[in-house]
């Protein structure tokens, strides 16, 4: 044997045979196992089966290859310890100096449809991470490699200084401990689907994350910062940046609330939102240049330096709107190439392209008590599956197209939320008050149009009729809020006083 031994056993073959001809050519003895050992045969790259090296055969159908003495043994003896040489020597037990293995493909494998539950568990590896685990917890000595990304750094560093060095194989070892720990997630996270737990809120979540963008900064300069994606997520969620500077943590926040927004419609429309709410929501039956006019409409002084969001492709025409006001942010399934150019004149604007977006499944935040976590508030399809009118006067037609626009977009508000408006844009939002009174008259203040006639969405009950009171004041005429409130019979009184048509939903859509 050589005085350095490689194992390689790879389900990736991707550069494995000009890797492993790199290794031979520096004195290295190979051992593998089958498909590997059979690539780099066919390759003409010599190297001993792991059976004949132990001495032991694969048994099992090959579930037992790698899992003897002689090899994990070969691993995890240190190099510094005179008694662990002194054994080796007794038990014939060599040192193997370099782990090159990744994984079954168990996550390929349960993506198939037709993949059966003993075809999953088929390709649930054993040796693998075990021998993954044993190199790095022995990097010291040994080098791990589980990403074939990291076959020419190594090769260069053997072919230059002769081996690699300690800072090197730390970092590899790091990376083979999450390599495992993201693979044995994957296949817990499987396994809960499969014994009837909840997918998205199982009794234990083990997940592993990657870094997608270290921020600048956090929502202050002097609060660190970086998003994150689930380890096999698309960067951004499938999301494109097209131009502008790097997104900031404010931004991640805004575009948050504003891409969730506009998904809620069906027809063209466009929702404009700064620290997190929405100032101002437009739609319209076939233009998405005039749901953008009806947006800006409603709160045209908070949309300075806010984010738009759109659910159609932005062409020429708009974009030269959009350009004549500063924005942070625009996103939206696709711009045209004449946009493009218009938008690329102002450097700094961010255009964020979610032609192939897929939106995360779960709500999460942090508190100091622990992590929150629950499912995503569905867009509001069903609408008046289970609504009532209380009210003595009914909502007209028109009235009800109202509120319901204003159903969907008051969802989206913080609370205390209160969204005034028409059938295709919002005259004053009121958000994030500590009583819903004074989100109506906050809403009220904001106003951008005469409220003669508007329509309120609320996103829970009146606790009092004060607010509807101010509101009647306002001019409003047609109200929709979920009712369930003690006091409803008080509301309901005060509706008739005033001439106001109310519906209840039943449903709320607190978004704290």
């Amino acid at each position: 044997m050589s005085s350095r031994t490689a194992l390689l056993s790879v389900s990736d073959k991707s550069g494995l045979a000009a890797f492993a001809q790199r290794l031979v050519n520096q004195g290295w003895t190979l051992l593998s196992t089958g498909g590997t050992l059979r690539a780099l045969q066919d390759a003409g790259v010599p190297a001993t089966q792991v059976s004949d090296y132990t001495g032991s055969p694969e048994v099992f159908g090959g579930r037992v290859k790698t899992l003897h003495p002689k090899i994990h043994g070969g691993i995890l003896q240190r190099r510094d310890l005179s008694e662990h040489a002194d054994e080796a020597k007794a038990q014939d037990l060599p040192p193997i100096d370099m782990v090159v293995v990744n994984l079954y493909p168990f996550r390929e494998t349960v993506a198939r449809k037709d993949a059966s539950f003993a075809d999953a568990v088929e390709n649930i590896d054993i040796g693998g991470p075990c021998m993954i685990r044993a190199a790095a917890k022995n990097h010291a000595a040994v080098t791990v490699i589980c990403d074939p990304s990291d076959y020419d750094a190594v090769a260069d560093a053997l072919e230059s200084g002769g081996d690699t060095s300690e800072e090197q194989r730390r970092a590899l070892a790091l990376k083979a401990f999450r390599h495992t720990a993201a693979y044995d997630a994957m296949i817990a996270t499987w396994l809960a689907t499969q014994t009837g737990e909840n997918a998205l809120l199982p009794q234990e979540r083990h997940e592993s994350s990657a870094v997608v963008q270290t921020l600048r900064y956090g929502e202050n300069p002097h609060q660190d910062a970086a998003l994150y994606k689930t380890l096999y997520a698309k960067d951004l969620a499938g999301a494109t940046v097209l131009q502008g500077k790097a997104l900031s943590y404010n931004n991640v926040v805004d575009l948050d609330g504003a891409v969730d927004a506009v998904r809620e419609f069906e027809e063209p429309a466009c929702v404009i939102v700064k620290h997190t709410n929405p100032c101002g929501v437009g739609r319209d039956a076939d233009s998405l240049l005039t749901a953008y006019t009806e947006a800006l409409a409603g709160d045209p002084v908070s949309a300075f330096g806010g984010i738009i969001a759109l659910n159609r492709s932005v062409d020429k025409a708009l974009a030269e709107q959009i350009t004549e006001r500063f924005f942070e942010v625009i996103a939206a399934p696709g711009f045209s190439d004449e946009a493009q150019e218009l938008f690329a004149q102002k450097k700094n604007l961010r255009l964020v392209d979610l032609t192939d977006f897929e939106p995360v499944t779960l709500r999460r935040r942090s508190t100091l008590f622990g992590e929150l976590v629950q499912t995503a508030d569905p867009r509001i399809l069903d609408m008046n599956v289970e609504w009532t009118v209380p009210t003595e006067r009914k909502p007209t037609d028109e009235e009800m197209t109202a509120l319901r626009f204003l159903w969907q977009v008051c969802k989206h508000v913080k609370s205390n939320a209160i969204v005034i408006g028409n059938h295709v844009r919002t005259f004053g939002v009121g958000a994030g008050q500590m009583s819903r009174v004074d989100s109506v008259e906050l809403a009220v203040k904001k106003a951008t149009a005469d409220l003669q006639g508007a329509a309120l969405a609320s996103d829970a009950f009146f606790p009092f009729r004060d607010g509807l009171d101010a509101a009647a004041k306002a001019g409003v005429k047609a109200v929709i809020q979920p009712g369930g409130s003690v006091r409803d019979q008080e509301v309901i009184d005060a509706a008739n006083e005033h001439g106001i048509a109310m519906v209840f939903t039943g449903h709320r859509h607190f978004r704290h």
